[in-house]
């Protein structure tokens, strides 16, 4: 059975070779031209026009690679020259991005968050009551000793403290 910590990707090979040929053409040009160029729309336009060249092993990857090379140079050449020119034609174009949490890679994101959120509960858990502790129980948990925390120096301090516990115990309640 395949250890479940290990994923096993795959990844376009074309993806790269566009890349290295957006960075050598846009080298090309005034940097203050430069800068204003979208190289994710560049790459998208240009993807959407070349075969995808997919590999899942490392000799997969090399052989992917030079047949990318050696096969479709002129093409990716030709394509991100045209997704240059398609980009730049309508500068004043807005489009809304998309966001990390989009995109494939998200998995592997959510993933390691989630490991650190565990990590850091069961770092928590000796200090809590009942040791086996959860995020669903943190909240029920938690509460009830901040409350009493919060009543507790609320109980001995002046009204202007007062003030200043309730602003930071509603930052830390509600935020």
């Amino acid at each position: 059975m395949e250890n479940q910590n290990n994923r096993h990707i795959s990844i376009n090979i074309m993806e790269e070779l566009v890349a290295e040929e957006i960075n050598r053409q846009i080298s090309r040009y005034p940097e203050n031209i430069a800068k204003f160029i979208n190289k994710i729309e560049v790459a998208t336009y240009a993807l959407n026009r070349l075969p995808p060249l997919y590999a899942s092993s490392q000799k997969g990857l090399n052989k992917q690679k030079l047949k990318g090379k050696s096969d479709f140079s002129i093409e990716i050449t030709k394509t991100v020259r045209k997704a240059f020119s398609a980009v730049q034609k309508d500068i004043l174009r807005y489009s809304t991005p998309l966001q990390a949490e989009d995109n494939a890679d998200s998995e592997i994101a959510y993933s390691s968050e989630l490991k650190e959120a565990q990590k850091a509960l069961a770092e928590l858990a000796p200090y809590f009551p009942d040791e086996k502790i959860s995020w669903q129980k943190l909240v029920t948990v938690v509460k009830p000793l901040l409350m009493r925390q919060y009543q507790n120096s609320n109980f001995n301090s002046d009204s202007k403290n007062k003030e200043k516990k309730n602003s930071a115990f509603n930052r830390i309640m509600w935020f």
